[in-house]
């Protein structure tokens, strides 16, 4: 139950502040997820992920704005640990029996569209449903002794044979290039130590966010002495031009990806190998932002020059640690019908993306947390026979509301107070609609909806909800917190080509990866680096430099 905190005396409010904290806090480590995945202190711009998606309201962008005040750091919006069931009967339980549920008088329409959805169902009367059993163990795969440096946890996911395939095809298809357009005099293959060179050259523009990886070799703000020797400019700019993972089409393939799939399978067989997640998991887009430096400081003809991606990066996501457990790229050209264009108006296309995303977590009693494009009933119940469980945010106009109760859809005609929330049961699913400046709606079969919930803010303490909406805040923020870290460190250099984008996109997912392992191993706390620090050792040793100790 929640501290009082703040009893009688001065600094009374004080205390009672740091007991939410404290109380927050606890809930975080009841559901073992990390406090900061990067290591690092200070603001992020998450707030609860309620306020960053539209509420199916008339006032939601009211709502939406008034909130804005509110936003407190991730760790406020977080779930409570499961507490005793408290059955009912009936949905009046919005939060004890000092807070009524207020409903509007029925009218016989109303009356009949309730008599039509208990005949599909879905049924007023809750009960009591356990939560899914998980007895897996979650973490490490392999112990890295304390000695393991950064480029080791690395190589966990791009070991030196995928760097050597780098290399052969690199080589053949600069050797196909000139035999089409001319001898090339100033080219020499590549050997394995110039392409760890190469990545580290452009995983480096990740750490400085400088767009233009040649600025290295500059005399100007982003030139970088103590690495600039190891390769000059034009030998690197002559990998650059050649650079390949796969040199040429085989007859067989038609996937518009060929020429980087092959490394993604790679990269995706060693995350399967390398970490084994908890059981709450989220499926959805990470941040890919432009970069904020080169969005300030370039020209207005730049930014018509820059080429939109051609292509979405979804992926499962462990919400205790933020291991990016696995990828899913879909390319918005193409006829094919799983192209991006037709994915944003389709809602059954979104299950296509969840369904690929979950091929590997059937059996395994994962519970699955999803954003309203991806939340539907037929999509969940068809995860539930596999085992896999789920609690979605719902839209009416993002989500495949069939076979929803429709008097669960609209909006109560008389005031609501925050906190106060509806229930029905279909099987073990229930959806629930609950209000805090605007109505919130929930699906969910991995949550009981007998057990009581509260959202904790600072401004304005407890909010009751059930235990499905708390766990969803909680996990949700946790990844708008990772986002907010985890779009520093991608790296900035941003090709023409669409499968060298994915690339290196999938590159720094990698070195993410590798570092929050890095933090749960020995090493960690032999020389404890920052996601920066990290980077930065990273990229030294890549190039092979002694000098491998951080910046400070």
């Amino acid at each position: 139950m929640m501290a009082e905190g703040g009893g009688g005396g001065g600094g009374g409010p004080r205390r009672k502040a740091l007991s939410l904290l404290e109380a927050a806090r606890s809930r975080y480590e009841s559901l073992q997820i990390s406090d900061d995945v990067f290591g690092e202190s200070g603001q992020d711009s998450s707030g609860n992920p309620f306020y960053s998606t539209s509420a199916d309201s008339r006032s939601s962008s009211a709502a939406s704005s008034d909130d804005e005040d509110e936003q407190t750091s991730s760790s406020l919006s977080s779930a409570a640990p499961p507490r005793p069931p408290q059955p009912r009967a009936r949905e009046e339980a919005g939060g004890g029996g000092q807070r009524p549920q207020s409903r509007p008088v029925p009218c016989p329409a109303a009356e009949e569209l309730e008599e039509d959805e208990d005949r599909g169902g879905w049924s007023p009367t809750l009960r009591d449903t356990p939560p899914p059993r998980f007895e897996e163990t979650s973490g490490p795969t392999r112990q890295m002794p304390p000695s393991a440096s950064a480029i080791d946890f690395f190589q966990l996911f791009v070991p030196d044979n995928v760097l050597k395939n780098m290399a052969v095809q690199t080589n053949m298809y600069a050797k196909k290039y000139q035999e089409r357009f001319g001898s090339d005099g100033a080219w020499v293959e590549v050997t394995l130590t110039e392409m760890k060179a190469f990545l580290g050259y452009v995983i480096s523009t990740s750490i400085s966010h400088c767009e233009s990886v040649l600025s290295i070799w500059s005399s100007g703000f982003y030139s970088n002495g103590s690495i600039a020797l190891v390769m000059g400019q034009a030998r690197f700019e002559k990998i650059l031009k050649y650079f390949h993972v796969v040199a040429f089409r085989s007859s067989q393939t038609t996937h518009g990806l060929y020429k980087v799939q092959p490394f993604l399978d790679s990269l995706q067989h060693a995350f399967d190998a390398a970490f084994r997640p908890s059981q709450t998991q989220v499926l959805h887009e990470p941040l890919i932002d432009e970069d904020p430096v080169f969005i300030a400081t370039c020209t207005e003809r730049e930014l018509r020059k820059r080429k939109k991606r051609k292509f979405s990066l979804w992926v499962r996501q462990c919400s205790s640690t933020g291991f990016i457990i696995q990828i899913y790229v879909h390319l918005k050209e193409g006829g094919d019908p799983d192209g991006l264009d037709a994915l944003k108006n389709k809602s059954q296309l979104h299950s296509m993306v969840a369904k690929s995303l979950c091929r590997n977590a059937v059996g395994k009693n994962y519970i699955i947390f999803t954003g309203p494009s991806i939340t539907s009933l037929t999509l969940f119940e068809e995860f539930e026979k596999q085992e896999i469980y789920c609690c979605g945010l719902l839209s009416s106009r993002k989500s495949d509301c069939t076979g929803l109760p429709p008097s669960m859809l609209t909006n109560a005609a008389a005031p609501q107070a925050r906190g106060q929330y509806r229930i029905k049961m279909k099987g073990n699913m229930s959806l629930i609609c609950w209000f805090n400046k605007g109505h919130f709606r929930f699906l969910s079969n991995a949550y009981s909806p007998v057990q009581q919930g509260v959202i904790i803010k600072r401004k304005s303490g407890e909010i009751p909800c059930p235990l499905a909406v708390e766990a969803f805040a909680a996990h949700l923020s946790y990844i708008c917190k990772y986002d907010d870290k985890y779009s520093k460190y991608f790296i900035s250099h941003k090709p023409n080509k669409t499968w060298q984008q994915v690339f290196w996109f999938a590159i720094s997912i990698a070195i993410n990866n590798a570092y929050i392992l890095y933090k749960m191993s020995d090493a960690y706390h032999v020389k404890r680096y920052s996601r920066a620090q990290f980077g930065e050792r990273l990229v030294k040793e890549l190039l092979g430099l002694e000098d491998t100790s951080p910046s400070h």
